[in-house]
């Protein structure tokens, strides 16, 4: 595709719909990457109709961090997501977490809004559950979803179960109204997260609205559910029920856009929010194909995701794509489809992908990977430097927590924090992609990499300016005890006194 295809399509421009599936699963839960299943026909196709993504990223290795990269274009150090509570701990935003989304930060609804989209979410904010942080606050129009990730049930004494909103005010409880079977695996949610999503793109379609839509549902995250007609459908156990579930409603999605005649109007792009949580395994944990650990690491498999960009009649069927890609640069190609700039006032980390979309470019960029406040390594071209190396504490790794099982690997999975910065652990991803053979430090080759990387890394740190870290302070006043709308149905709960303490960060 030459650089006319770009030029075409914005000398006709008009309104581009988006919408992006932001989930939980591996680069080896696929059948297009590999999985020998073949148990994802959809996004399959979605793969053969778009554009495949082979080095995709993840702006950090958990959920939370990676969800405020997504919407702002910034990595999470930068965005307040992350914890200075003890050096290089991965932090989400649990019940009693007292922080979440700054006001000050820009999120990609609040920019689209402006330029006349409506904008929704279906599934997991997970980016603070108090007041001022809701998700309708920040540029959403609509949320059908929920603030934190579907633990319990609880007791709602020592813990509140998680509530579901419905725009503005609760509808319900996680377990309570809105079942989940641990014994079986059952729940309805997907089905409900579906027609959520079918009925919104309807009404924007009749009403000739642009819209962005983002799915982030959680069914493959433990506990891993799934509904009544896939539950035993897989040849992977629960889990592959889930990516079945996930893959058929996708699947009807897409032939939805088709249906009403907007596809060739609408972006979708597709990847997960962190690794395959390896911890889960196996029964309730993804594969991360040849790359090693996987959720809560810096290794490949804890951040290299599957990525598909889809549309229609713009890209062409079949692409694959060897940019090095991030979430984060959603943000940016999303503002560049929409006519708009990215912010000028702030660091935006995430590129506009087009022209790799469209044009077939390659773009020159590093990815860098960060756990907490600490940047554990980086990929320049087809090299990869450890700066830092840890899997998990010998204290979690005891009680049975393994982000690595199966791979260890002498030297690299440390169960204490190595710091390598002195002559960091250097890997050819080309040759070496599930990082086991680290280069000779001796060698010509090392060395001339090293030179390279080191002036991207001397100017990245010396241009980051870390924000306010949002995932220091826990309270269990602040959990979900009365949510907006708990007196309409009766589900206020008892708030305990405000006691806010450091919150602890064992990974």
């Amino acid at each position: 595709v030459g650089p006319e295809a770009l030029l075409s399509w914005k000398s006709k421009r008009t309104f581009t719909s988006f919408g992006v599936f932001f989930l939980q699963m591996g680069w080896g839960d696929l059948g297009v990457f590999g999985e020998p299943s073949k148990e994802t026909p959809n996004l399959d196709q979605m793969a053969s109709e778009g554009m495949l993504f082979l080095d995709f990223y993840t702006a950090n290795p958990l959920c939370s961090p990676s969800r405020a990269a997504l919407l702002t274009g910034r990595l999470p150090v930068r965005n307040g997501f992350y914890t200075t509570n003890a050096h290089a701990r991965n932090a989400y935003t649990p019940q009693d977490i007292v922080g979440g989304i700054p006001d000050s930060e820009l999120l990609l609804p609040e920019l689209l809004k402006k330029a006349g989209y409506t904008n929704k979410i279906i599934g997991k904010w997970h980016l603070g559950h108090r007041p001022q942080f809701h998700p309708m606050k920040h540029g959403f129009d609509e949320w059908f979803g929920s603030p934190n990730c579907h633990f319990g049930p609880f007791d709602n004494r020592v813990l509140p179960n998680i509530p579901v909103y419905r725009d503005w005010e609760m509808i319900g409880r996680y377990y309570e109204d809105f079942k989940i079977d641990l014994k079986t695996g059952e729940a309805n949610l997907t089905q409900i997260y579906l027609q959520e999503a079918l009925d919104f793109i309807s009404k924007q379609q009749a009403s000739q609205q642009p819209f962005f839509l983002y799915w982030a549902i959680d069914a493959t995250h433990a506990p891993v559910y799934a509904s009544k007609h896939f539950l035993g459908t897989s040849q992977r156990g629960l889990y592959g029920d889930a990516v079945r579930e996930i893959d058929d409603s996708i699947g009807k999605i897409l032939k939805h856009l088709q249906k009403l005649g907007i596809s060739e109007n609408t972006f979708v792009f597709f990847t997960s929010d962190n690794g395959a949580a390896l911890i889960s395994a196996p029964k309730q944990g993804g594969s991360n194909g040849r790359f090693l650990c996987g959720k809560q690491t810096t290794f490949e498999g804890g951040m290299r995701e599957p990525a598909i960009a889809w549309w229609p009649g713009h890209i062409p069927a079949g692409g694959v794509s060897h940019q090095l890609g991030n979430v984060m640069d959603l943000f940016t190609t999303s503002l560049s489809l929409a006519g708009l700039q990215p912010p000028s006032d702030r660091q935006i980390d995430g590129i506009d992908l087009l022209p790799a979309i469209l044009q077939g470019k390659l773009i020159d960029r590093p990815i860098f990977y960060y756990r907490g406040n600490e940047m554990m390594a980086v990929r320049v071209g087809l090299y990869k430097a450890h700066y830092w190396t840890w899997s998990n504490s010998w204290e979690e790794y005891s009680k049975g927590i393994d982000f690595c099982p199966g791979q260890n690997v002498s030297g690299v999975t440390t169960h204490t924090q190595e710091e390598h910065t002195t002559l960091p652990l250097l890997f050819h991803l080309g040759r070496d992609p599930g990082e086991k053979y680290p280069l000779s430090f001796a060698s010509d080759e090392y060395q001339r990499t090293m030179e390279q990387i080191s002036v991207v890394v001397q100017h990245h740190k010396a241009t980051m300016v870390p924000g306010e870290p949002q995932l220091n302070v826990c309270d269990k006043a602040v959990m979900n005890w009365s949510p907006p709308g708990c007196e309409k149905l009766g589900k206020c709960l008892k708030q305990p006194k405000s006691d806010p303490k450091k919150c602890f960060w064992p990974h």
